[in-house]
């Protein structure tokens, strides 16, 4: 696979591409729909609320970022047509001339400068976008259509920041509260479809917005709808009552391959299944005790022998081939082989239940301890069934381990209060290298720093944290992939998450309509085409 920050200092660098680099094929014509089904639920429309791939699923109908990302997690231009340095610590980004916002007023560098200020600042987030800013210090404006990032010294990362970023207006976002978001009164962007309705946990709605300056979209509406129950999903697509699904039951897929009807598009994916223990507590852990019940004085996940049993207590041959019947990979770190900043020298640990009740002995726990591990039950794969595997493979290890399944609208805001003990979550580095995730959950959380916006666990290494600021804050290419293969394994030897899988993405489409598979995992209107007529 190829990976996104290329090898040469001067690719990533230079970042100024030609317009025609951007022009989109031929749109068809015609008044046709597109209905579309997601496992995971959209729990906003403000574009800044939460860093989760369903909301940046909807979200990409309605807005749209400086710069994007293509189906093989490549760097293109977006609002932005070209970018480069300047100075060492000097950003210039030239934005796109024409760019109309929904309600025809004109997109401008003002409106940049305002989603800067805005994006880290949204309250109520359980986990925001503060880090795809963390590298701005100054904004200063040139013109309209010029804008200019100060940083705090080098950092090559930035076009690749705001490539998880969406823009949104001062003149509507200003004073606009997630509420109005919510409600469509403040989603007002430049993407190519305008907003209809959301109702949350159901459906968000939208058409087409003719006056998009990449081309008439294809669809003149889209049922964008939140079907969390795999078996509904399936069944909706095997009725015929929607176009596509994604993250396909893996139980299903053979039938679903068998219908001539449908297709199945998949492509390796960029998601890591792990697990996250709570380190916000020293003391009185939650959803643990001893094997009577008792609460325990002290949190056992902040012992590495406790963290270094529990991960090799797992058999994760087992949950790719078993549980996931195939379409995983075995982890050993959060990015699959052949990445940029891939540490081949970081294994995927080996199944020892010897070793880890060895390991449990030496932490003062030669009985073993209870646990109950969270999970949600409609947003990945195999969710809810990858923890009840995990759980009993945790018993044979002597950790008496129970599973407490919710749903994800409820599972995500209790995670990010730290209301778990140990929880199962994914996450995808859609930059393709590893420092998104070292800023974004293994970060120390912080406000002032920008990092951890998704660390919910809280987990805090401090030489983890200033090595990922040498790697991105390094120009030179393979020398900054060094630093982040450092990181790697420091990370993972401290057993900062637990890595579980890594996901293949996989869609069930109706035949005849031509879809290309993210590895991102978007699913989005724009990436299905209608067949030939």
């Amino acid at each position: 696979m190829n990976s996104l920050i290329p090898k040469s200092r001067a690719a990533l660098l230079a970042g100024t591409f030609a317009l025609a680099a951007l022009v989109l094929p031929p749109r068809m014509a015609g008044a046709q729909d597109l209905t579309i089904a997601i496992g995971g639920s959209v729990t906003s429309l403000d574009p800044h609320f939460y860093n989760a791939s369903p909301n940046h699923s909807a979200a990409a109908h309605f807005f749209e970022r400086l710069t994007d990302f293509d189906s093989n997690a490549q760097l293109r231009p977006a609002l932005a047509e070209s970018w480069k340095p300047v100075a060492p610590d000097v950003w210039e980004f030239k934005l796109r001339p024409g760019v109309k916002w929904h309600d025809g007023r004109d997109f401008t560098a003002d409106d940049v400068a305002f989603t800067i200020e805005r994006a880290p600042n949204v309250p109520g987030s359980p986990g925001g976008f503060g880090a795809f800013v963390r590298g701005v210090k100054r904004v200063e404006i040139v013109d309209p259509l010029t804008i200019r990032f100060h940083t705090p010294g080098p950092y090559p990362l930035l076009p690749v920041d705001f490539a998880s970023l969406f823009i949104v207006s001062r003149h509507v976002g200003e004073g606009a509260s997630t509420d109005e978001y919510n409600s469509g009164k403040a989603v007002v962007g430049t993407g190519p479809y305008r907003f209809s309705s959301y109702t949350p946990g159901n459906r968000v709605q939208m058409t087409r917005n003719d006056n998009y300056w990449g081309g008439k979209p294809d669809w003149a509406s889209v049922d964008f709808r939140i079907i969390s129950n795999p078996g509904a999903r399936t069944a909706a697509m095997l009725s015929g009552d929607v176009d596509i699904i994604d993250t396909v039951p893996t139980s299903d897929i053979p039938k679903l391959k068998q219908d001539p009807k449908l297709q199945v598009t998949s492509v390796q994916g960029l998601r890591l299944i792990y697990l996250a223990a709570d380190r916000s507590r020293d003391e009185n852990p939650v959803f643990v005790t001893d094997n009577d019940g008792k609460p325990l004085p002290k949190n056992p996940f902040n012992d590495l022998r406790v963290r270094r049993a529990l991960s090799i207590a797992i058999n994760r041959e087992a949950l790719a081939e078993r549980v996931m019947e195939g379409t995983a990979k075995p982890a050993g770190q959060w990015l699959p082989p052949g990445t940029y900043s891939y540490n081949p020298d970081v294994k995927v640990p080996a199944y020892d239940i010897d070793g880890a009740k060895k390991l449990l002995a030496e932490a003062g726990f030669p009985q073993g301890f209870k646990l109950t591990l969270h999970t949600p039950n409609d947003r990945y794969p195999n969710d809810a069934k990858t923890a009840q595997a995990v759980a009993q493979m945790w018993t044979r290890a002597g950790v008496q381990t129970t599973v407490e399944a919710l749903p994800w609208s409820t599972y995500s805001v209790r995670s990010n209060r730290q209301e778990f003990g140990i929880r199962l979550l994914g996450w995808g580095s859609l930059t393709g290298e590893g420092s998104y995730a070292l800023v974004n959950i293994m970060g120390t959380y912080s406000q002032e720093t920008r990092f951890g916006a998704n660390n919910s666990g809280r987990y805090s290494n401090p030489e983890l944290d200033a090595l990922t600021v040498k790697a991105t804050s390094t120009l030179d290419d393979a020398e900054r992939e060094k630093l982040l293969q450092q990181a790697v394994k420091l990370a993972m030897d401290d057993v900062a998450l637990f890595p579980l899988h890594q996901l293949v993405n996989t869609w069930a489409v109706k035949k005849g309509l031509k879809h290309e598979p993210r590895m991102d995992e978007r699913t989005r209107a724009m990436d299905i085409k209608p067949g030939e007529s």
